[in-house]
């Protein structure tokens, strides 16, 4: 008897021992995190760290608006942004499972009415192809950034869009390809993509503070955008991406995405049984193209990846010799990311509420070292610097770029003479009226500038939604010498009258 007592205070004691640097080691990171958010000024973060199937850390920290006293909790309402993508692309692979469909289908076989400048592309993209940045048309995002139209129409347009490269030959990020993917699973489920993902994962998983759309949400626990407008943080306009709602649509808070993290860890294993078969799991996460690093994501001048590449939904690289998967979220005034360390079966997501603040990348890398590959770089304060270093970069090119302002010039023509409507098949419309001795400049009724005149025919001023920043316009006269065609930031407008 005295052995066996022996054997299990021994049992007990080790066992203790064995639990405590787990313990200290999440209290560290807790800490941590708390002192990451003071240092990038972000009002609100949200974590959830899950590693071995289980949830080790799923908290708030700071507000869920900088104005009032509200503390941030793990039920707080975020938006997922583009981390919704990797659910989209689940839920395409649960109809590959049931064999209606194939990742190599033309896209046209699904969607008869599927039209891309680019006869050949039109033909030639595949299923596969909506969810990889590589069709060869460019970031489209003014149809729904920019111009408030619904998803048939943005979709309408895109036939509109001239390609940027050759199919399959470079990779820019495109989010409309995945509104395209959800209106494919709509067409072979027979349910809108909202109704369908919350059917096929968000039900099962047990998501129940998770929301397909913006509009869905009703619960006043939820997280407000914030910006650095002219040195201040700002609460802004929240930016809802419903209309392209399988790329970037989806709500939800740490609890809900600890569920979620765990399921895309575990091979999409859940309590009631699976998503997807091994197999097509496995499709999900393999390497399907290759991104220019460092060009896409900045840190990746610290991590110093011998390999980037896309898989469906995820970025992926390589981290101290192990293969990692993540995908930002990004939407004005609201970020999120969700990595994993497959290896370590590790995963974070982590959702904040200030514009771009990249403490989620400092904040995964440094749980990454801790809880799985060992280091005690301090992320946050080497992330912070890049940042900060880029960001000066940026202000010597803007007063570079303002050197080249020639002074003592004129308008071509009177202010008034500017003044009218401008119309563009692609981009919308634009009305210019004259306000003083600025011209105030309405883009798709969504959005506007008040412009002073700069040098000779182009015009610079701020954007209503001064999160924005400042832009120049710039008119092109004819051979009669009338104010022709309108140039705001790569779009271009021609005079309706």
């Amino acid at each position: 008897m005295k052995k066996l007592y022996t054997v299990f205070l021994i049992a007990l004691v080790f066992h203790a021992y064995a639990q405590t640097p787990d313990a200290k080691l999440i209290k560290e990171f807790d800490a941590y995190i708390e002192k990451s958010r003071k240092q990038y000024d972000v009002p609100g973060l949200a974590v959830a760290l899950v590693k071995d199937g289980k949830v080790i850390l799923n908290k708030g920290y700071g507000l869920r608006n900088i104005n009032k006293s509200d503390a941030v909790d793990n039920q707080t309402l975020y938006a997922c942004a583009s981390t919704t993508k990797a659910m989209t692309a689940m839920c395409m692979a649960m109809l590959v499972d049931e064999g209606k469909v194939n990742w190599n289908d033309p896209v046209i076989k699904h969607l008869p009415d599927f039209q891309l400048y680019d006869p050949y592309v039109t033909r030639e993209l595949k299923i596969r192809d909506l969810f990889t940045h590589n069709s060869g048309v460019g970031n489209a995002d003014f149809l729904w950034g920019s111009i408030d139209l619904p998803a048939e129409e943005v979709l309408n347009r895109m036939k509109l869009v001239k390609p940027s490269y050759s199919l399959r030959s470079s990779f820019i990020y495109q989010n409309i390809f995945y509104l395209y993917a959800g209106k494919v699973i709509e067409k072979l489920s027979g349910l809108p993509w909202e109704v369908f993902i919350q059917k096929r994962i968000f039900d099962p998983l047990g998501m129940t503070r998770t929301y397909p759309h913006l509009a869905m949400v009703k619960d006043a626990n939820q997280s407000s955008p914030h910006h650095w407008v002219e040195g201040k943080i700002l609460v802004i306009e929240r930016t809802s991406a419903d209309n392209i709602g399988p790329a970037g649509s989806v709500w939800s808070c740490a609890d809900d995405m600890s569920k979620w993290a765990i399921c895309m860890l575990d091979s999409s294993k859940y309590a009631g049984g699976r998503l997807v078969k091994p197999a097509t799991w496995k499709e999900l996460f393999k390497p399907h193209v290759i991104v220019p690093a460092p060009e896409f994501y900045p840190t990746q001048q610290l991590t110093k990846p011998n390999w980037t590449t896309y898989s469906l939904g995820w970025f992926q690289q390589d981290y101290k010799g192990k293969k990692i998967n993540f995908h930002t979220g990004s939407l004005a005034g609201e970020t999120a990311i969700h990595g994993q360390l497959p290896d370590s079966k590790l995963g974070i997501y982590i959702f904040g509420n200030l514009d771009h603040a990249e403490v989620r990348h400092a904040l995964m890398f440094k749980a990454f070292d801790v809880f799985g590959l060992g280091g005690t770089r301090d992320w946050s304060s080497d992330i912070l610097t890049l940042y900060k270093n880029l960001n000066q970069q940026n202000e010597q090119k803007q007063k570079a770029d303002d050197l080249q302002r020639i002074s003592n010039t004129n308008p071509s023509l009177a202010l008034s003479e500017y003044t009218g409507k401008y119309t563009s098949p692609l981009y919308g419309e634009v009305v210019v009226t004259l306000t003083g001795q600025n011209l105030n400049i309405a883009i798709n009724n969504a959005v506007s500038i008040q412009a002073a005149h700069w040098h000779y025919d182009v015009f610079s001023g701020w954007y209503n939604k001064r999160w924005w920043g400042k832009t120049k316009v710039q008119f092109m006269l004819d051979a009669s010498g009338k104010a022709r065609t309108l140039l705001i930031e790569g779009m271009d407008f021609t005079r309706a009258d």
